[in-house]
Parts: C-alpha cells; sequence; structure tokens
C-alpha cells in the first residue's frame, strides 16, 4: 500500500511556566529568569498511514494527540525527527479555528477556504454544498460571534470536507455536533474513503473509532504504546484503562471491574439445553452466563455482545433495555438470553458478558470476548456474505404471473 503520511522519531516539547516574567521591570526587580519545566509532549514517535485508509488516535488528555496532529498539518514543528504528509491538506483541528467572530458565515467561509489555500472561485462554486451540509442557509449572513459551538462545528467541518483534500485532518471537536450531524459526517467520511482519500482522526469516542477506522494508535505521555487493528487495540486500551481492572490469567480476552459480581461461566446452549459450540443458521440458542454476587446488588444490569472474529460488533442487547428487572442478586445464579432462531450466518464469532449497576455506568464484572462459537450453513442459506440474514420472503413477480419462494422469517 502506499503510505500518505510518514511520522519518523518525531518528539516535540514545551515550556510550562512557573512564575513567567510579564515585563523587563518584573525580571530586573525579580532579579532571576522566570522559572519552568520542559514537558515531553511527543517522544521519537514513529508511525505511518496508508493511503486511502481511516487512521485514529487514542489516549488520555495529555497524551500527545492533539501534537502530533497539528505537526501533521504543520501546524507545529517538532524539535527533532521529520512528518511527510503527501497531497493537500485539510484540518479541523480546534472550535473556531480560522473564523472571525465578526464576520458573518459566508465571509468566514471564504477566509476559512483561503486559509486551505483554495482560491475565492473554487470556493464560489462549491458555497451552496458547503451551506447545506452545514445546515446553515438562515444563519450564512449572521455574525459566527453570535453561533452556537454546534454551528461553529457544522460549518468549519463543512468548508474542510468540501475543499477536496487529499488527507483531511480531525481533532475532537466533532463530538460537539448532534446526532444528525454526526450521521451526515460518517456518511461523508465513508464517502470521501470510497474516493481514496486519507482521514486521520482524535477523539475519545471510542464508538466511533471502532466503527469508522481501519487501524489505530495509542499514545500515552508522548509515547507510541501500539499501532494495530482498531478493535484490537480499542480493547486493549480499554483493559489498561480500568482502574478497578481484575486479572485472571485463565480467561480469555480481557476483564474488568469492580468485583462485586463476577461472571464465573459462559455457555452456548443448543435447541436441547445442551451445551455447545457449534450451531447452524437458524437454530435455537440460549447464552447462559453463571454469575456469583459476593454482596448484595441491588437492581444489576446483565449485557452481552456478540462480535465477529474480525472484531465487528453484530448486536449488544442488555436485561434493561429489554425491560427485564431483577430486583437483586445474591450469591450464585445463571442469566438466560433464549434466541428462537439464530440469524447468524457461518462464522466464527465472540461473546462478551458484563454486569453492571441499574445506571449501566459501574461495572461490578466484564469479560471481553470470553466465549468463542462457530455457525454453519443452515436455512437460510446465504452464501454472499454478511453477518445476519435478514430471513423474509422473496417474490418475483415475471409477466403478469407471481412466484413465490418462502425463506424463513426471523422472530
Amino acid at each position: 500500500m502506499e503510505t500518505a503520511i510518514t511520522v519518523n522519531d518525531v518528539s516535540k516539547k514545551f515550556r510550562l511556566y512557573h512564575d513567567r516574567n510579564q515585563s523587563l521591570k518584573a525580571m530586573f526587580s525579580r532579579g532571576r529568569r522566570a522559572r519552568y519545566e520542559d514537558f515531553q509532549a511527543l517522544d521519537q514517535v514513529s508511525l505511518e498511514v496508508e493511503k486511502g485508509t481511516t487512521f485514529g488516535l487514542i489516549g488520555e488528555n495529555g497524551s500527545g494527540k492533539s501534537t502530533l496532529l497539528k505537526c501533521m498539518a504543520r501546524i507545529l514543528r517538532p524539535e527533532s525527527g521529520n512528518i511527510e504528509v503527501k497531497g493537500k491538506v485539510s484540518a479541523l483541528l480546534e472550535l473556531g479555528a480560522g473564523f472571525h467572530p465578526e464576520l458573518s458565515g459566508r465571509d468566514n467561509v471564504y477566509l476559512n477556504a483561503a486559509i486551505l489555500g483554495v482560491s475565492s472561485k473554487q470556493v464560489t462554486r462549491r458555497f451552496d454544498e458547503i451551506v447545506d451540509f452545514a445546515g446553515l442557509a438562515e444563519f450564512i449572513d449572521t455574525p459566527v460571534k453570535n453561533y452556537s459551538s454546534g454551528m461553529y462545528v457544522r460549518l468549519g467541518f463543512s468548508v474542510a470536507i468540501n475543499v477536496d483534500p487529499d488527507v483531511l485532518l480531525i481533532d475532537e471537536v466533532l463530538a460537539v455536533g448532534d446526532e444528525q450531524f454526526q450521521r451526515r459526517c460518517n456518511e461523508k467520511i465513508t464517502d470521501m474513503r470510497e474516493r481514496g482519500k486519507t482521514i486521520v482522526v482524535v477523539s475519545h469516542g471510542l464508538g466511533a473509532l471502532r466503527n469508522i477506522c481501519d487501524q489505530l494508535a495509542w499514545l500515552d505521555h508522548g509515547k507510541l504504546i501500539t499501532v494495530g487493528e482498531a478493535s484490537e487495540v480499542i480493547d486493549e486500551y480499554i483493559a489498561h484503562m480500568q482502574p478497578d481492572r481484575q486479572e485472571d490469567e485463565g480467561v480469555a480476552g480481557n476483564r474488568w471491574g469492580s468485583g462485586e459480581a463476577v461472571i464465573e461461566h459462559i455457555e452456548v446452549l443448543d435447541g436441547q439445553g445442551q451445551p455447545t459450540t457449534r450451531l447452524h443458521t437458524g437454530d435455537p440458542m440460549t447464552v447462559r452466563v453463571h454469575y456469583h454476587a459476593l454482596e448484595s446488588i441491588p437492581s444489576p444490569v446483565f449485557g452481552l455482545a456478540i462480535f465477529s472474529l474480525d472484531g465487528v460488533l453484530v448486536t449488544g442487547p442488555n436485561s434493561r433495555e429489554a425491560g427485564v428487572v431483577c430486583e437483586k442478586i445474591d450469591g450464585r445464579g445463571t442469566v438466560d438470553l433464549a434466541v428462537g432462531r439464530t440469524m447468524l450466518l457461518p462464522g466464527t464469532y465472540d461473546i462478551s458478558a458484563s454486569i453492571y449497576d441499574n445506571a449501566v455506568t459501574h461495572p461490578f464484572d466484564f469479560r471481553q470476548r470470553a466465549f468463542r462459537f462457530d455457525v454453519e450453513p443452515g436455512t437460510p442459506h446465504e452464501t454472499f456474505g454478511g453477518l445476519m440474514s435478514l430471513g423474509g420472503t422473496w417474490e418475483v413477480s415475471p409477466g403478469g404471473a407471481t412466484t413465490t419462494a418462502p425463506i424463513s422469517i426471523a422472530r
């Protein structure tokens, strides 16, 4: 694959002042220089981003994600190392960056595009498209100082993507947009990927990164921890960041939680109630979770998630969303999710299970990909790819005659 961005041994540091001298008078009266210490934002980071891929940067606040993105955009210059970016770059790095608050949205579109190296003639040709995507036609002649944070982001992102860049750099600001705008952004990002554009995203939204990114880089205190497939890096990062993580050498995958209640075992039962690791499409299935509450837990929420072998989340039901209320658990017990017909297509799948508090904010136990099972061809028989069957019934009406080919319907 052709490389779009090459980061070679890049380091960057900043000075953190404890008592900066604000004037010559202050400097002479104190009789000393201002005290400061160096902060190493990036420490010998090296990575490559392949052309046409979406690449994510994750890590805690202060890990160096935004600094690296600004170095890619040539806003910051590293102390050592170098970054090579091939093609035209467009960046959306900060809320309102490149906007003048006293100017209207219309004027700021031209101003922001000029900063990105786009001529006014090109902007004029794309102006309606930019405004339509942002959804700000009603406010385009209003000074942007009166815009909300979401309106800022929508206009800035619309300009950034409609100047047709080869490389698009996006910082956390996209999280400010509403759900409808984020959906449009994801669709636009998908369209850009299909046209061979390269996208680098910094975000704390791990769910979104899991869906849109091909690869991720995890940074911690300026150092590169790992680069790899998005789902694998996210799973490793989540497990590492859980402050109350429990280690269990006998468990496949990662595990974390505070431990007041634990998941001892997960199994899949066939239509006869027998444990199995092999099913057929269309078979009945029960996922059984064996738990042990070491103390009384009021109103727990049990969750399951099924992943394909390459990390795609197929479904993630939980007992609260199903309207199942458990007053409390104490001691050992089981939780079953019965599925009348397994509509998974042939493949290998992993099951994760969890026990949370009623607000689904505090994990007592979370076992990531702790059980693996296989699905073989069954009914319906579909061979053209995908993860699940829709079931349903095909109906073809050639020449006025009706031919019906029934296919099992998922219930």
